[in-house]
Formats: C-alpha cells, structure tokens, sequence
C-alpha cells in the first residue's frame, strides 16, 4: 500500500510523480472525493476538474475524473487553468473542485488542491483526512467497493470557463478608465502565461509578457517569486523598458509578487494595506484578516480607513476559516496570498494584481510613491534557522524576554514579542527543524539589533 502521510499534507496532496503516487492513486483520490465533499451522508452528484501545465497534469485530472464518476458524480472538466480559475468554476457552478498542481515545486512534482462547492476548502480538519482514509482503505482492497446505493456512472463535459473567470474579475475591479500603463509579467512558464492575457485584454495596458509559454519543466527559472533569484529577469525587464511596474506569478498562478517602477520589490504587506484600504471603500467598515507576521502598517491602515483588523495565524485554512467565520471583507499574508469576499473567500492573486493596476492607474504617482504611505517599516524577511531542539531555543527566547519591562509575548502562533518600536515572531517549521524569524521594527538598526540578539539565542553551538 502506498505511504499516503509522505504525500497528504495539512491543505493538499502532494508529491513526485510517479515515485510517490500515480493514475492508479489518482483514482481512488477522485473516488473518495466524491463520497467525501458532497452536501451532508450524500456524495457529490457533480464536481469540477481543472489542471496546470505539468506532464503529468492531464493524465492525473482524466483518471481522478475516471475515480469520480465511477461514484456517480458528473465530471466538468475545464482543462488547463489557474488555481483561482478553478475556484471560480467551483463557485459560480457551485460544485466541489479538485486542481491538479503543485504550485511552485519543481517539474517531477504535482499535487491536487480540492475544495467543497462554493470554493469552501478542504484540509486535514475539513475532510481531507476522511478521503486519505478512504484512499488507503480501497488501496488495500485493491479497489472501493460497489455504491451502497446503484448509482449509474457519472458523465465527463468539457467547458472553458476562461473568459468567464476574466470578466467575473473584471467586474470585481473596473480598470478601463485608469491611465495607459506598460506592465512586465512573469508567468514562470506557469498558468499565469494562460489567465494574464485574456484577464487585461482591451485595457490600456502596454503587456511586456515574460515566459509565458506553459511549460511544467520550467526552464527560465522556478515559478515561486518568493525567491529573489526568481524575479531578478523581472526586475531587469522593468528598469530596461521603463515600464511602470512588473508582476510575477507563481506556477498555479494563485499568487502575485510586484515590483515598482525601479525594479524593487513591493512587500506583500503594503499589497494588503493597499488592497484593504480599496475593499474597505467598496465595504465601509468592514473586517480585514491579516496573519500576524504582516507588518503592523496593515493593521494600522485598515483602522484609518475604518476597518477592524483581525489577526490570525499563518496559513491558508486558518485565513479562510476566519474569513467565513467573521464575514471579513479581505484577507492578506506575507506570503502574497490574498482573499476576498466577493470571490468566495478564496485566494487569488490576478484580483489582487488588478487592485494594484487600478491603484496605479487612477493617479499620476509612480508606484513607490503610491505604496510609500503602505511600506511604513523596515523588516528582516523571514529567516530560518536549523535547531537540533524547536522547543528548547524557543523557550530560551521565551526565558529571555519574559520578564523585560514593556515586553508583550503572546503565543497565537508560535512565540510573538512586542515592544512599543519593535516585534518579532519566532516559529518552527511543521515539517523541518527549522525556526523561522520575521523581525520589524521602527527603523534598520533596532532590526539589525533585535535580529541578532534572537539569532544569538537559537543558533548557540
């Protein structure tokens, strides 16, 4: 039976192909959804199906298509697509999906990230830990068993949801008044090289396109903007061509990182402080998520454009637990994911990237100046450190700082410490012996400063 704990993860499936899974797993995963994310005891009576640009993408959707129907369910499936494409599809035909990527991973991986009907998401807490009981169940009978219930195979319909996807966007964020703008994109060989150019046609937007050719063996450079060395043509291509910003995708295209006119990169953070001050002119006075390693500005913006901000923990189902739970309007981490309620409190990066073509375009100031009023704080980015023991470097830190006077520690997600001109986090890695620190403060040198005497702390020895 295969090892399903090296491939289910806390969000999604994930993992080399075909060395740790295959068609045949694939199969039973399209079974096991469909008795898994239907409305209530029910299984699903339809789903819909989307892919990325991998090899290995097509034949994994078709037999997880195959796995589905054979429970009865009726197949959509809309080809190639980015991950926020699919949650469209997913809620505007209110069916549960399932997207066959693994997002920014290199070529031998892929991976399927599913959601119930209305994009609503599925982890190990919402029902991902029943179809991987499920899977391993039917794996060591060799197969699921008939239908409790004779149920007659389901059906397999294609449908492009492209364009529907772009002009459900472009009604969220009307950009065809904004002044002309020349914009370099990224695609990393990714989905973005499919979504960008239906999402902006016919605006006043000059598209200086990078590697927007789909190729899931991505031969540029990886597709996970997180890393600097991937955004380093683009930042290239803006300063050559003078453009008036760059954006860049990742893989599935779920995520957007920008740069300003000089090529320098914008912290996801001052995206959402800019994006929240945007929802909350359109919905006055409403609730904006943010996880608590954003810069303390995001917090501060959404309280002067009369918002209340809400903090949460890093990760995407706790952001979208908290988005359905509190009816936030927004949500926005440091890892340039971003939600929205007018998109079924799903993430998406393109919306995200098409508040800040209208931010831009609906004035005269280049883009640093726009997001100056956003980028209040100097910040360490986030810093990992290998530790031979999590808990015992952090209750060193935790022993350290515990009793200095004007000191605040909280542990909402690892251990937080707050002063009136400075705060650090310091979390460990669920999958690594690894501690990671995000330092800020009220200028450079108490970053430096506070970096440092932290980094002393854990990386004794």
């Amino acid at each position: 039976m295969p090892d399903l704990s090296q491939i289910v993860k806390a969000y999604d499936v994930r993992g080399v192909v075909p060395d740790q899974w295959d068609e045949d797993l694939a199969r039973l995963f399209g079974a096991a959804f469909a008795e898994v994310a239907g409305d209530g005891d029910a299984p699903a009576g339809g789903v819909v199906i989307g892919h990325d640009m991998r090899p290995s993408s097509p034949g994994l959707a078709r037999a997880f298509a195959e796995g589905a129907a054979s429970r009865g369910a009726d197949v959509t499936a809309i080809g190639l697509c980015s991950t926020d494409q699919l949650y469209y599809a997913s809620g505007a035909m209110g069916l549960p999906g399932a997207m066959f990527t693994a997002s920014h991973n290199p070529a031998r991986y892929n991976g399927i990230k599913m959601c119930r009907a209305g994009a609503a998401p599925i982890g190990q807490d919402s029902g991902l830990a029943e179809i991987r009981a499920l899977v391993e169940q039917w794996a060591d009978a060799g197969g699921p068993p008939a239908p409790t219930v004779a149920v007659a195979e389901g059906g397999v319909t294609e449908r492009d949801t492209l364009r529907d996807y772009a002009a459900h966007l472009r009604t969220l964020v009307p950009l065809e008044g904004i002044r002309p703008l020349r914009v370099v994109v990224d695609a990393g060989n990714g989905m973005g090289g499919h979504t960008v150019p239906t999402v902006l046609e016919g605006l006043p937007i000059t598209l200086d396109p990078l590697y927007f050719e789909l190729d899931g063996t991505f031969p540029n450079h990886e597709a996970n903007p997180l890393d600097p060395a991937n955004i380093v043509d683009l930042q290239a291509r803006v300063r050559e061509t003078g453009a008036d910003l760059g954006l860049a995708f990742d893989g599935d295209a779920d995520r957007c990182f920008v740069v300003d006119e000089r090529g320098e990169p914008v912290s996801p953070s001052a995206v959402t402080a800019l994006v929240a001050a945007r929802e909350l002119a359109k919905h006055p006075g409403g609730t904006v998520i943010h996880n608590l390693i954003t810069s303390r500005a995001v917090a501060e913006v959404v309280r002067e454009h009369g918002g209340t901000p809400l903090r949460t923990r890093v990760g995407h189902s706790f952001i979208k637990a908290e988005m359905a739970r509190s009816g936030a309007v927004f949500g926005g981490e440091h890892s340039a994911h971003y939600y929205f309620r007018d998109f079924w409190n799903a993430d998406t990066g393109m919306l995200a990237a098409l508040h800040v073509l209208a931010a831009l375009g609906e004035q005269d100031r280049p883009l640093s100046g726009l997001v100056a009023e956003y980028d209040r704080y100097p910040a360490s980015g986030e810093i990992n450190s290998t530790v031979a023991d999590q808990a015992a470097s952090l209750a060193a830190v935790r022993e350290a700082y515990g009793d200095r006077p004007g000191v605040e520690l909280d542990e909402l997600d690892g251990l937080t410490v707050s002063a009136d001109d400075w705060w650090f986090n310091l979390r460990a890695s669920n999958t690594e012996p690894l501690l990671r620190l995000n330092v800020e403060a009220d200028d450079a040198a108490t970053v430096a400063k506070v970096r440092d005497e932290v980094l002393g702390l854990i990386r004794i020895g």
